[in-house]
């Protein structure tokens, strides 16, 4: 995501990730990587389990997932993938932008 983060926003977005990690990992990954993008803390998983978004293998993590939000607020597309690992590629991403 890092590397088209750009046109993400160029298309009109803004591009969040939620860790399930606390403040201070989360912020730890952000400046390892070079993270550009919020990169936020969910330790409760509040925000992770209100998207359903708990992984059924490990209830302490996320399973990979993408939301495209319209401007208010509602559910525009989604991508949920059960296998740990598997992510929407980035170019999908800007095309369903594109349908919102």
């Amino acid at each position: 995501m890092q590397n088209n983060y750009a046109a993400i926003k160029a298309a009109g977005a803004e591009l969040i990730a939620i860790s399930s990690d606390g403040e201070a990992a989360t912020r730890n990954t952000a400046q390892k990587h070079d993270i550009k993008f919020p990169l936020l803390a969910d330790a409760e998983r509040a925000a992770i389990a209100a998207y359903n978004v708990i992984d059924p293998g490990n209830n302490r993590i996320a399973r990979p997932a993408t939301y495209l939000l319209t401007p208010d607020g509602k559910i525009g597309w989604k991508f949920l993938d059960i296998r740990l690992g598997g992510r929407v590629p980035p170019a999908k991403i800007i095309e369903e932008l594109g349908k919102l």
